[in-house]
Protein backbone atom coordinates (compact mmCIF):
# COMPACT_ATOMS: atom_id res chain seq x y z
CA UNK A 1 0.00 0.00 0.00
CA UNK A 2 1.42 3.32 -1.10
CA UNK A 3 2.18 5.66 1.96
CA UNK A 4 -0.24 8.86 1.18
CA UNK A 5 1.12 12.06 2.85
CA UNK A 6 -1.29 14.56 1.16
CA UNK A 7 -5.03 14.66 0.68
CA UNK A 8 -8.19 16.06 -0.94
CA UNK A 9 -10.89 15.56 1.11
CA UNK A 10 -15.15 16.72 0.60
CA UNK A 11 -16.70 16.59 4.22
CA UNK A 12 -20.51 16.98 5.06
CA UNK A 13 -21.59 16.82 8.07
CA UNK A 14 -25.81 15.81 8.39
CA UNK A 15 -28.84 17.70 7.54
CA UNK A 16 -31.67 18.34 10.37
CA UNK A 17 -34.57 15.87 9.59
CA UNK A 18 -37.87 17.50 8.85
CA UNK A 19 -40.28 18.46 11.09
CA UNK A 20 -43.83 17.37 10.60
CA UNK A 21 -47.75 17.80 10.89
CA UNK A 22 -49.80 15.46 12.45
CA UNK A 23 -52.33 15.47 15.11
CA UNK A 24 -53.43 13.92 18.32
CA UNK A 25 -56.36 11.82 17.87
CA UNK A 26 -59.33 12.28 20.14
CA UNK A 27 -62.95 11.33 20.12
CA UNK A 28 -65.77 13.16 18.37
CA UNK A 29 -63.21 15.89 17.01
CA UNK A 30 -61.58 16.65 13.70
CA UNK A 31 -58.54 17.08 15.39
CA UNK A 32 -57.39 17.07 18.52
CA UNK A 33 -54.51 19.65 18.26
CA UNK A 34 -50.89 19.70 16.55
CA UNK A 35 -48.65 16.86 17.70
CA UNK A 36 -45.74 17.29 15.33
CA UNK A 37 -42.80 16.12 16.51
CA UNK A 38 -39.29 18.33 15.44
CA UNK A 39 -36.96 16.34 13.60
CA UNK A 40 -33.31 15.61 14.58
CA UNK A 41 -30.56 16.90 14.19
CA UNK A 42 -27.87 16.30 11.72
CA UNK A 43 -24.67 14.44 12.53
CA UNK A 44 -21.54 16.23 13.45
CA UNK A 45 -17.83 15.79 11.86
CA UNK A 46 -14.72 15.05 13.90
CA UNK A 47 -11.13 14.49 13.16
CA UNK A 48 -9.72 12.13 15.74
CA UNK A 49 -5.62 11.82 15.93
CA UNK A 50 -4.88 8.65 15.68
CA UNK A 51 -1.57 6.78 15.74
CA UNK A 52 -1.61 5.32 11.98
CA UNK A 53 0.28 6.87 9.59
CA UNK A 54 -0.48 4.83 6.51
CA UNK A 55 -4.41 5.33 7.23
CA UNK A 56 -4.35 7.92 4.48
CA UNK A 57 -3.82 5.47 1.65
CA UNK A 58 -6.93 3.63 3.01
CA UNK A 59 -9.22 6.99 2.42
CA UNK A 60 -7.28 7.84 -1.30
CA UNK A 61 -9.63 5.68 -3.04
CA UNK A 62 -13.14 7.06 -1.17
CA UNK A 63 -12.02 10.69 -0.02
CA UNK A 64 -15.94 11.69 0.47
CA UNK A 65 -17.46 11.37 4.42
CA UNK A 66 -20.98 12.24 5.08
CA UNK A 67 -22.15 12.25 8.64
CA UNK A 68 -25.53 10.45 8.85
CA UNK A 69 -29.18 12.85 8.66
CA UNK A 70 -31.30 13.41 12.02
CA UNK A 71 -34.76 11.50 11.40
CA UNK A 72 -38.00 13.15 10.65
CA UNK A 73 -40.44 14.13 13.88
CA UNK A 74 -43.10 11.58 14.64
CA UNK A 75 -47.00 12.17 15.90
CA UNK A 76 -47.27 12.73 19.42
CA UNK A 77 -44.65 15.16 19.71
CA UNK A 78 -41.85 12.83 19.30
CA UNK A 79 -38.47 14.04 18.79
CA UNK A 80 -36.41 12.80 15.58
CA UNK A 81 -33.25 11.07 16.15
CA UNK A 82 -30.22 12.91 16.17
CA UNK A 83 -28.07 11.82 13.14
CA UNK A 84 -25.25 10.06 14.34
CA UNK A 85 -21.45 11.97 14.52
CA UNK A 86 -18.95 11.17 12.14
CA UNK A 87 -15.50 10.47 13.95
CA UNK A 88 -12.56 10.20 10.69
CA UNK A 89 -9.49 8.93 12.53
CA UNK A 90 -5.88 11.36 11.16
CA UNK A 91 -2.69 10.34 11.21
CA UNK A 92 -1.23 12.59 14.25
CA UNK A 93 0.95 15.55 12.66
CA UNK A 94 -1.35 16.48 10.49
CA UNK A 95 -2.66 19.87 9.14
CA UNK A 96 -5.95 20.19 7.57
CA UNK A 97 -6.60 23.49 5.55
CA UNK A 98 -10.18 24.71 4.82
CA UNK A 99 -9.73 25.42 1.28
CA UNK A 100 -12.68 28.12 1.50
CA UNK A 101 -12.05 29.67 4.73
CA UNK A 102 -8.62 29.14 4.92
CA UNK A 103 -8.83 28.32 7.98
CA UNK A 104 -6.15 25.49 9.53
CA UNK A 105 -5.85 22.93 11.88
CA UNK A 106 -3.11 20.78 13.88
CA UNK A 107 -3.86 17.47 15.69
CA UNK A 108 -0.57 16.64 17.26
CA UNK A 109 -2.18 14.37 20.15
CA UNK A 110 -3.83 10.42 20.04
CA UNK A 111 -6.73 11.17 20.79
CA UNK A 112 -7.00 14.74 20.12
CA UNK A 113 -10.68 14.84 18.82
CA UNK A 114 -11.94 18.67 16.77
CA UNK A 115 -15.11 19.34 15.60
CA UNK A 116 -15.09 20.19 11.86
CA UNK A 117 -18.51 21.05 10.47
CA UNK A 118 -21.59 21.10 12.35
CA UNK A 119 -25.19 18.87 11.98
CA UNK A 120 -27.74 21.01 10.43
CA UNK A 121 -30.59 21.52 13.53
CA UNK A 122 -33.87 19.79 12.94
CA UNK A 123 -37.03 21.54 11.65
CA UNK A 124 -39.82 22.14 14.08
CA UNK A 125 -43.07 20.29 13.61
CA UNK A 126 -46.17 21.67 14.01
CA UNK A 127 -47.13 22.06 17.60
CA UNK A 128 -44.32 24.82 17.96
CA UNK A 129 -46.81 26.98 16.04
CA UNK A 130 -49.91 26.74 17.94
CA UNK A 131 -51.02 30.25 18.88
CA UNK A 132 -54.65 32.00 20.14
CA UNK A 133 -55.47 32.71 16.96
CA UNK A 134 -54.01 29.74 15.29
CA UNK A 135 -55.02 26.70 16.96
CA UNK A 136 -54.70 23.94 14.30
CA UNK A 137 -51.40 25.14 12.39
CA UNK A 138 -50.65 23.15 9.19
CA UNK A 139 -46.88 24.37 9.43
CA UNK A 140 -43.84 22.68 10.27
CA UNK A 141 -40.43 23.45 8.69
CA UNK A 142 -37.46 21.44 6.94
CA UNK A 143 -34.42 20.78 8.92
CA UNK A 144 -31.62 22.66 8.02
CA UNK A 145 -28.42 21.90 6.16
CA UNK A 146 -25.51 20.22 7.46
CA UNK A 147 -22.27 22.24 7.12
CA UNK A 148 -19.87 20.92 4.55
CA UNK A 149 -16.75 21.87 2.96
CA UNK A 150 -13.26 21.14 1.31
CA UNK A 151 -10.25 20.21 3.26
CA UNK A 152 -6.69 19.94 2.19
CA UNK A 153 -4.41 17.20 4.35
CA UNK A 154 -1.02 17.36 5.17
CA UNK A 155 1.07 14.86 7.10
CA UNK A 156 3.86 16.23 8.88
CA UNK A 157 5.95 12.95 10.80
CA UNK A 158 6.16 12.67 14.52
CA UNK A 159 9.27 11.02 15.22
CA UNK A 160 11.67 11.32 17.60
CA UNK A 161 14.49 11.14 15.64
CA UNK A 162 15.27 11.59 11.46
CA UNK A 163 17.83 9.92 9.53
CA UNK A 164 18.54 12.18 6.96
CA UNK A 165 21.79 12.79 4.08
CA UNK A 166 22.38 12.10 0.77
CA UNK A 167 21.11 9.19 -1.00
CA UNK A 168 22.17 5.99 -0.20
CA UNK A 169 24.06 7.20 3.00
CA UNK A 170 23.05 3.88 4.70
CA UNK A 171 19.83 5.07 6.34
CA UNK A 172 17.08 2.48 5.53
CA UNK A 173 19.61 -0.30 6.29
CA UNK A 174 20.24 1.44 9.43
CA UNK A 175 16.49 2.11 10.47
CA UNK A 176 16.06 -1.57 9.41
CA UNK A 177 18.95 -3.03 12.21
CA UNK A 178 18.11 -0.58 14.68
CA UNK A 179 14.23 -1.08 14.79
CA UNK A 180 11.45 -3.30 13.43
CA UNK A 181 11.24 -1.17 10.21
CA UNK A 182 11.33 -3.04 7.01
CA UNK A 183 12.72 -0.28 4.40
CA UNK A 184 13.62 -1.20 0.89
CA UNK A 185 17.36 -1.24 0.62
CA UNK A 186 19.24 -1.83 -2.65
CA UNK A 187 22.75 -0.11 -4.06
CA UNK A 188 21.42 2.82 -5.88
CA UNK A 189 20.01 6.12 -5.36
CA UNK A 190 16.64 6.86 -4.58
CA UNK A 191 15.79 3.04 -3.14
CA UNK A 192 13.77 4.95 -0.94
CA UNK A 193 10.27 6.52 -2.13
CA UNK A 194 8.63 7.40 0.74
CA UNK A 195 9.48 7.40 4.52
CA UNK A 196 9.54 4.78 7.22
CA UNK A 197 8.98 4.13 10.58
CA UNK A 198 11.10 2.39 12.93
CA UNK A 199 10.09 1.48 17.21
CA UNK A 200 13.78 2.11 18.58
CA UNK A 201 13.27 0.91 22.50
CA UNK A 202 9.76 2.79 22.35
CA UNK A 203 11.12 5.72 20.18
CA UNK A 204 10.26 6.19 16.86
CA UNK A 205 12.49 7.11 14.12
CA UNK A 206 11.72 8.13 10.51
CA UNK A 207 14.07 7.22 7.83
CA UNK A 208 13.45 10.33 5.34
CA UNK A 209 13.90 10.07 1.73
CA UNK A 210 17.56 11.00 0.44
CA UNK A 211 17.83 14.74 -0.02
CA UNK A 212 20.47 16.11 -3.24
CA UNK A 213 21.57 19.91 -3.80
CA UNK A 214 18.67 21.30 -4.67
CA UNK A 215 16.01 19.64 -2.89
CA UNK A 216 14.84 22.80 -1.27
CA UNK A 217 14.19 24.05 -4.70
CA UNK A 218 12.28 20.98 -5.84
CA UNK A 219 15.07 18.92 -7.50
CA UNK A 220 15.05 14.89 -6.54
CA UNK A 221 12.76 13.28 -4.23
CA UNK A 222 13.72 15.44 -1.27
CA UNK A 223 11.60 18.33 -0.89
CA UNK A 224 8.60 16.10 -1.08
CA UNK A 225 9.98 14.61 1.93
CA UNK A 226 11.44 18.10 3.82
CA UNK A 227 8.16 18.79 6.01
CA UNK A 228 8.26 15.42 7.55
CA UNK A 229 11.62 16.74 9.48
CA UNK A 230 10.61 20.16 10.79
CA UNK A 231 8.74 17.53 13.88
CA UNK A 232 11.55 15.83 14.53
CA UNK A 233 13.26 16.30 17.79
CA UNK A 234 17.04 14.69 16.92
CA UNK A 235 18.36 15.13 13.46
CA UNK A 236 20.97 11.93 12.75
CA UNK A 237 23.10 12.93 9.84
CA UNK A 238 24.45 10.24 7.94
CA UNK A 239 27.63 10.39 6.20
CA UNK A 240 28.77 7.52 4.34
CA UNK A 241 32.42 6.99 4.38
CA UNK A 242 31.97 5.82 1.00
CA UNK A 243 31.77 9.92 0.39
CA UNK A 244 35.02 12.11 -1.12
CA UNK A 245 34.18 14.81 0.62
CA UNK A 246 32.02 13.89 3.65
CA UNK A 247 32.50 17.50 4.86
CA UNK A 248 30.82 19.12 1.62
CA UNK A 249 28.26 15.99 1.56
CA UNK A 250 27.36 17.49 5.38
CA UNK A 251 27.18 21.19 3.74
CA UNK A 252 25.67 20.35 0.99
CA UNK A 253 22.26 18.92 3.29
CA UNK A 254 22.80 21.67 6.06
CA UNK A 255 22.32 24.36 2.91
CA UNK A 256 19.26 22.75 1.56
CA UNK A 257 17.44 22.48 5.25
CA UNK A 258 18.28 26.30 6.01
CA UNK A 259 16.78 27.25 2.64
CA UNK A 260 13.63 25.15 3.32
CA UNK A 261 13.07 26.14 6.66
CA UNK A 262 15.60 27.93 8.91
CA UNK A 263 14.59 26.23 12.34
CA UNK A 264 15.82 22.60 10.96
CA UNK A 265 19.23 23.95 11.43
CA UNK A 266 18.74 24.69 15.16
CA UNK A 267 18.05 21.31 16.07
CA UNK A 268 19.73 19.15 17.65
CA UNK A 269 22.08 17.37 15.31
CA UNK A 270 24.67 14.35 15.74
CA UNK A 271 26.51 13.43 12.77
CA UNK A 272 26.44 9.96 12.18
CA UNK A 273 29.28 8.21 9.81
CA UNK A 274 27.82 5.11 8.24
CA UNK A 275 29.60 2.12 5.94
CA UNK A 276 32.96 2.66 8.27
CA UNK A 277 34.22 -1.12 7.28
CA UNK A 278 35.08 -0.32 3.54
CA UNK A 279 37.51 2.88 5.31
CA UNK A 280 40.80 2.14 7.42
CA UNK A 281 40.64 3.20 11.12
CA UNK A 282 42.58 6.22 10.67
CA UNK A 283 40.61 7.71 7.86
CA UNK A 284 37.86 7.45 10.07
CA UNK A 285 39.53 9.11 12.78
CA UNK A 286 40.35 11.62 10.45
CA UNK A 287 36.86 12.18 9.00
CA UNK A 288 35.88 12.25 13.09
CA UNK A 289 38.26 15.17 13.57
CA UNK A 290 37.22 17.53 10.63
CA UNK A 291 33.59 17.52 12.02
CA UNK A 292 34.34 17.89 15.26
CA UNK A 293 36.18 20.82 14.50
CA UNK A 294 32.72 22.54 13.52
CA UNK A 295 31.67 21.46 16.80
CA UNK A 296 29.46 18.36 15.87
CA UNK A 297 29.08 15.57 17.74
CA UNK A 298 30.24 12.29 15.73
CA UNK A 299 29.24 8.53 16.42
CA UNK A 300 30.14 5.35 14.09
CA UNK A 301 28.89 2.64 12.29
CA UNK A 302 29.04 -0.51 10.11
CA UNK A 303 26.01 -2.57 10.05
CA UNK A 304 28.12 -5.84 8.89
CA UNK A 305 29.61 -5.49 12.96
CA UNK A 306 27.59 -6.19 15.85
CA UNK A 307 29.81 -4.58 18.30
CA UNK A 308 29.62 -1.52 15.78
CA UNK A 309 25.67 -1.92 16.10
CA UNK A 310 25.35 -2.49 19.86
CA UNK A 311 27.98 0.69 20.80
CA UNK A 312 26.00 3.11 18.31
CA UNK A 313 22.27 1.33 19.49
CA UNK A 314 23.22 2.76 23.30
CA UNK A 315 24.48 6.22 22.28
CA UNK A 316 21.04 6.58 20.56
CA UNK A 317 19.31 5.05 23.36
CA UNK A 318 21.27 8.07 25.66
CA UNK A 319 20.86 10.76 23.35
CA UNK A 320 17.15 10.29 22.80
CA UNK A 321 16.30 10.20 26.73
Amino acid sequence: MAFVDELKLYMKAGDGGKGVIRWRHEKNREFGGPSGGDGGKGGDVYFVGFKDFNILSKYSHKPEFIAENGEEGGSNSKEGRNGEDLEVRIPIGSILKNLETKEEIEILKEGEKILILKGGKGGLGNEHFKNSRNINPFESTAGKEGEEGDFFLELRLIADAGFIGLPSAGKSSLLNTLTNAESKVAEYHFTTLEPHLGDFYGHILADIPGLIEGASEGKGLGHKFLRHITRVKVLFHLISMESENPVGDYKTIRKELENYNKTLVEKEEVIILSKTDIASENEVKKVEGEFEKIGKKVLTVTILDDDSIKKLSDSVSKILK
